[in-house]
């Protein structure tokens, strides 16, 4: 998989040195590739740069950057926003959410946390990209395996498994996994594991432990872990604060 372009947008040039230097971005098939400290800069950086991902502020000068969301979707669709800001204001979350960003992090950054936004990121960058027409081998593989494993979640789920499955190694598997969508096995299973959670929870009235075994956890309580550790907030939460919106 292709390094992804970042382009990081922040006033405080002390913000955007500590995304350079305390995150690991060689680590996560990423580069940055351009900087800004307005609105105005960060725009111009959108449109000569056309990044795969921009990491921006909402406060910044001249321009903020819900704002140079909304100009820069018309130019560049495909290009993925994550807003970091010290702002935990619904009315900020909610015009956020309108402009389909991709997600919304408070400061202080937890850097674990905003790796796992990458990582899903890419996932969610494969899928759209797995939509389309392809014709490399190993992308009609990955795409092959992909599809059983979202088919076959309630069930056990193990390279091993998919190895037998599709007569290949479990090393060539684990190496496809981060080859074609950027991230190991585990991180992926984990992922859309959660997303089949996510949607029972809000559309259905199944008890959490009957969440939990169809997402593919015979125990609840490891589930419950693996839910908050990804969400940051239980399973039970995550279904009441939805109802109470």
């Amino acid at each position: 998989m292709k390094k992804l372009r970042v382009v990081l947008v922040d006033d405080e040039i002390m913000i955007r040195q500590g995304f350079r230097q305390l995150f690991d971005w060689e680590a996560h098939d990423c580069e940055v590739v351009g900087e800004a400290a307005d609105g105005m800069e960060a725009a111009a950086q959108i449109d000569s740069l056309d990044p795969d991902i921009v990491i921006m502020d909402i406060n910044i000068p001249i321009m903020n950057g819900l704002k140079v969301i909304q100009l820069s979707r018309i130019k560049h669709p495909d290009t993925a926003f994550i807003i970091v800001s010290g702002y935990d204001d619904f009315s900020y979350c909610r015009e956020a959410l309108r402009l389909q960003i991709t997600d919304y992090i408070l400061k202080p950054v937890d850097y674990e946390e905003f790796g796992v936004c990458i990582d899903n990121l890419k996932i969610a960058l494969f899928q759209r990209k797995s939509t389309e027409e392809t014709a490399e081998p190993e992308e009609r593989v990955i795409n092959s395996i992909v599809r059983y494993m979202q088919n076959h979640l309630a069930e056990e789920i193990s390279l091993s498994v998919l190895a037998e499955e599709f007569h290949f190694s479990t090393q060539y598997i684990s190496q496809l996994f981060k080859n074609e969508i950027g991230v190991n096995f585990l991180a992926y299973l984990t992922n859309i594991r959660m997303e089949k959670a996510k949607k029972l929870l809000l559309s259905t009235s199944l008890s959490i432990a009957e969440v939990s075994e169809q997402s593919g956890y015979s125990d609840y309580r490891v589930f419950t872990k693996v839910f908050k550790k990804s969400e940051g907030i239980t399973p039970s939460q995550y279904r009441r604060d939805f109802l109470e919106k």
